[in-house]
Order: structure tokens, then C-alpha cells, then sequence
């Protein structure tokens, strides 16, 4: 059982940072990739960014330059530093991660969701 567990939504005006953080527990032998989606109401799910374990990252076009993420692999935890925040990037934000819980076997795991409100 793998378990993601995120903190750091809330309220913001425009033009503001948020840090989310991203916290993997639970049977994980290795994880290979950690990043964030995000789902704003009546819209699909799009990736935000990703940051492999050895830190290569790629962000979504929208967030280039505002957004950071990045990654603490002895706390199996990543980041995401929001600046200069818009109210078209108010959304439920989702952690996830592909992982292997044993050496021969992968499997992809998501977060609960946190919310990420921006507006004056």
C-alpha cells in the first residue's frame, strides 16, 4: 500500500506563491518519478510538472517561470513553489508518483487533492 499525502493549498491573491509538498509512504522500493496535476472544475486533469528521481524536470507551458518543482529523494518528498499566481491556476492540485513496490513490479499512485484558490 502506497499512500500520498499532500499539504500547503489555501487561499492567495493574484500575484502570490504557494509551496505544495507531496509526502510518499508506504511499501515503495524505488520511486522513479514524482510531479503534480491539476483539475480545475469542468476541465480534464492536466500535468503541471515532473521531476525524475534524477532531477530532470518539464513543466507545463503555462507555468514555465513561475513554477518550481523539486524533490527530497531521502524524504521521499516533492515540492512544488508556486510564484506570481494567476486565477486561471486555481484548481485541485494532485500529487503522483510511478513507483516500484518491488523490483519487478510498477504501479502509479495519486494523491488526494489540495486546493489551490486564487482571487482577490
Amino acid at each position: 500500500q502506497v499512500q500520498l499525502v499532500e499539504s500547503g493549498g489555501g487561499l492567495v491573491q493574484p500575484g502570490g506563491s504557494l509551496r505544495l509538498s507531496c509526502v510518499a509512504s508506504g511499501s515503495i522500493f524505488s520511486i522513479y518519478a514524482m510531479g503534480w496535476y491539476r483539475q480545475a472544475p469542468g476541465k480534464q486533469r492536466d500535468l503541471v510538472a515532473v521531476i525524475t528521481n534524477s532531477g530532470i524536470t518539464n513543466y507545463a507551458d503555462s507555468v514555465k517561470g513561475r513554477f518550481t518543482i523539486s524533490r527530497d529523494n531521502a524524504k521521499s518528498t516533492v515540492y512544488l513553489q508556486m510564484n506570481s499566481l494567476k486565477p486561471e491556476d486555481t484548481a485541485v492540485y494532485y500529487c503522483a508518483a510511478r513507483l516500484a513496490v518491488c523490483p519487478a513490479v510498477s504501479t502509479s499512485s495519486w494523491g488526494q487533492g489540495t486546493q489551490v484558490t486564487v482571487s482577490s
